[in-house]
């Protein structure tokens, strides 16, 4: 049920000394917040905090009391600085546990890839009672306790992670959404999707590239809580698929 009158809210914890240091630049807090408004969930409050677990816990217990949802992004790596689970769990006042099902994911992926050591294995680690968030990149998933979503540092894995989440969150409107289907490698229409993203606020484009019948292909997933700014951003890209000379299949192939 959603609430058009309530203004749903998130925070957002960003982790990690290489943040601070200025040795990585942050892309999560713009791609976390398009994303959010896309749901209808308004961005409020971004804290980017060191490696420190009490800073974590401090930040989590704040934003998490302030908004509807808490997001993180960073330290649920397999190394021994990566404390993200731990702090959120010492925040929440439970337990770490080894989710049986990222167990089985991360044995599945490193099955080819030299097994699963202990360090692999400690990203199969969650606070007690999460759920979790598939990861089309790697075999290490997210991770999600009711409104709290830990997510990966790397950008495009976080991405994928969000994309999982897209339509999941009770927000403050329903997502609408408009597939165009088109026999075309996605690296060929790159530089069209994103011009067409950009040009339409509030709108987002999810490229899903598939192999059939000995082509390549793609489904173009268009997102936005706006009916008007969904329509105008579907015929854009479809006027811009076709200027390019490519034929277009409503609703997806």
């Amino acid at each position: 049920m959603t609430s058009p009158e309530k203004i749903w809210t998130a925070g957002l914890v960003v982790i990690g000394d290489e943040i601070l240091s200025g040795r990585t630049q942050d892309k999560n807090i713009a791609q976390v917040a398009s994303w959010l408004q896309v749901q209808g969930i308004r961005l409020a409050e971004v804290r980017v905090v060191p490696d420190v677990e009490a800073r974590i816990v401090a930040a989590v217990n704040d934003l998490r009391a302030a908004n509807d949802y808490l997001f993180t992004t960073g330290g649920i790596g397999p190394t021994h600085d990566d404390i993200t689970v731990d702090a959120v769990a010492a925040a929440l006042g439970v337990p770490v546990v080894i989710h049986p099902e990222a167990r089985a994911l991360l044995e599945r992926y490193y099955e080819t890839r030299g097994g699963l050591n202990e360090g692999r294995l400690r990203m199969a680690r969650v606070p007690e009672g999460s759920d979790l968030i598939p990861n089309r990149m790697s075999g290490a998933p997210g991770i999600r306790r009711g409104n709290i979503f830990l997510m990966a540092g790397v950008p495009h894995i976080t991405a994928g992670m969000l994309d999982a989440l897209t339509g999941q969150l009770e927000g403050g409107l329903p997502l609408l959404s408009e597939t165009l289907g088109c026999w075309v490698a996605e690296s060929e229409v790159a530089d069209l999707l994103r011009q067409t993203e950009a040009a339409h606020e509030g709108c987002q484009i999810g490229s899903y590239p598939f192999f059939r019948e000995g082509r390549v292909g793609a489904n173009f997933v268009i997102r936005s809580v706006s009916a008007k700014s969904l329509k105008a951003c579907a015929e854009s890209l479809a006027s811009g698929l076709a200027g390019q000379g490519h034929a277009i299949t409503p609703g997806g192939i």
